[in-house]
């Protein structure tokens, strides 16, 4: 019995030894979880008989050490949840090693080739909260957006001598009190360049006039704001200020230009708001995932362009999910639904771009388990050892 006894903790010892050699060689491995043997007794009708091991269990519960790539697409998840994935058969894969990049076909995939999973937008960039499917990245040009708002807020300065020039001529600085210029862009991305000319007329009054590409688009007739003595304006029924700019070969530039906020103090002429919207066209530059697993392509012209927001999932027993390989795992009735959600919500972790989530193995304390597993493994080998001799004894006195 005792030789049975001692061959099933070899056989125990032998499988705790592989558990733990494979956690010492995946301590660098991306998203790796740590296992654990677990042991169990063996009782026949009420007689020892052993040991075996019962399950292998991984450790969920403590997360890898983040360290910093650089790569927009090195994802790391701080917190419960899985990234979401699918394989070329269809099979939902889940896991832990955010290292991404995209395919040929602009596919976002994890270095197994699996499809990142998460909302999709429309064609114009609106994202679809209720569609999870693959991401991809557009790698199309951004067409050019014409402008049509310009939010200008600035302080006129209450100090400032009226005009006495009765014409106004952009060329001399003594015919108007102050300027900004602002640039405007076409239908086709071509920019244009729109000056508003300030002339204090007194009693907090002032003219505004409009110049774009040397021509002079002052709406007639010619705006005029006022201020009242605590410098607000007065009447905001005269603001936007709607300027139509003519554009060779391209739609006519309808743009409004929105004075609210602007005040009058006793202070110098300072702009504290200068926003036109619109932009020329742009080539794809990179991308940028933010920690709500939004997912934006960057353009040559500054603009970004939402392309999907990718979804966590989690479970409600994660320990019982099957292991597809050391840094993915397949749903299992014990695990339970996932439940999947934007990353940050609810009981999912965080996202945190441009790092990766290392090993949780904490290889000083597999040493240890090593040398251990080590004595149990020389123990049941001495348990042999000695029945054996036992045995010699009981053949050499018969």
């Amino acid at each position: 019995m005792s030789f049975n006894i001692a061959i099933s903790g070899l056989n125990a010892t032998n499988k705790q030894l592989n558990t733990i050699s494979n956690n010492i060689a995946n301590v660098s491995t991306y998203g790796f979880k740590e296992s654990r043997a677990e042991f169990a007794s063996i009782y026949n009708g009420g007689q020892a008989g052993g040991v075996e091991v019962s399950g292998i269990t991984q450790n969920f519960d403590r997360n890898g050490s983040l360290e910093a790539t650089g790569r927009a697409l090195d994802l790391a998840i701080s917190g419960n949840g899985f990234f979401a994935t699918v394989d070329n058969k269809g099979q939902q894969i889940y896991t832990r090693s955010g290292a991404f990049s995209t395919d040929k076909d602009n596919f976002i995939v994890s270095s197994a080739g699996n499809k990142l999973q998460g909302y999709t937008v429309d064609a114009k960039a609106n994202l679809q909260k209720g569609n999870i499917d693959d991401l991809a990245i557009s790698t199309a040009s951004l067409s050019a957006k014409a402008t049509d708002s310009i939010e200008f807020t600035a302080n006129f300065d209450a100090r400032a001598t009226p005009v006495a020039s009765a014409a106004f001529d952009p060329a001399d600085p003594t015919s108007f009190t102050s300027s900004y210029t602002a640039q405007a862009f076409d239908s086709l991305g071509n920019a244009h360049t729109v000056s508003q000319y300030f002339i204090n007329t007194g009693s907090n009054q002032w003219n505004i006039k409009v110049i774009a590409d040397d021509n002079d688009v002052t709406p007639d007739p010619a705006p005029v704001i006022e201020f009242t003595t605590e410098g607000l304006l007065a009447d905001t029924s005269t603001i936007p200020i709607l300027v139509s700019i003519p554009a060779l070969g391209a739609n006519l530039i309808a743009v409004e230009i929105d004075l609210t906020g602007s005040t009058q103090y006793g202070a110098d002429f300072g702009v504290s708001t200068n926003n036109p919207n619109g932009y020329t066209a742009g080539e794809l530059t990179g991308i940028r995932v933010e920690d709500n697993g939004m997912i934006f392509a960057q353009f040559t012209n500054g603009q970004s362009q939402l392309q999907g927001q990718l979804v966590l999932a989690d479970f409600p027993n994660p320990t019982a999910l099957e292991q597809s390989n050391n840094t993915s795992w397949m749903q299992t009735f014990g695990s339970g639904t996932p439940v999947k959600g934007a990353p940050g919500s609810g009981v999912l972790g965080k996202l945190t771009s441009n790092m990766l989530e290392t090993s949780n193995v904490d290889l000083t304390s597999e040493l240890v388990s090593l040398m251990t597993a080590q004595r149990n493994y020389q123990a049941n080998t001495k348990t042999i050892s000695t029945a054996d001799q036992l045995t010699k004894a009981l053949f050499n006195a018969v």
